[in-house]
């Protein structure tokens, strides 16, 4: 296995939500109705979060299996004090 996953199959979404910021600021030079803008900033939070996901679940599924799997109890070590570093991050949002 590489160093790194491979997360390009997430380029796409990023792009895609990269258009929905510049239709949201579009939005707002605009003076488009509240409510309107809202409903575009949720719905790039939730392709956010979805990205997020997708990144999440290919660390689990190839870095952090990696690691539990191998034979150094420092890498297992870590690898778990990094997952409690992100849980601990993403619980501050």
């Amino acid at each position: 296995m590489d160093k790194y996953p491979d997360h390009a199959s997430n380029l796409v979404s990023l792009r895609r939500i990269e258009g929905q910021i510049r239709g949201i600021q579009k939005m707002i030079e605009g003076r488009k109705y509240c409510v309107d803008i809202l409903i575009q900033v949720r719905a790039v939070m939730r392709a956010i979060a979805r990205v997020e996901e997708n990144i999440l679940e290919k660390h689990f599924a190839g870095c952090v299996t990696e690691a539990v799997m191998g034979s150094s109890v420092k890498e297992k070590e870590n690898k778990l004090k990094e997952i409690m570093k992100l849980i601990h991050q993403f619980r501050a949002v």
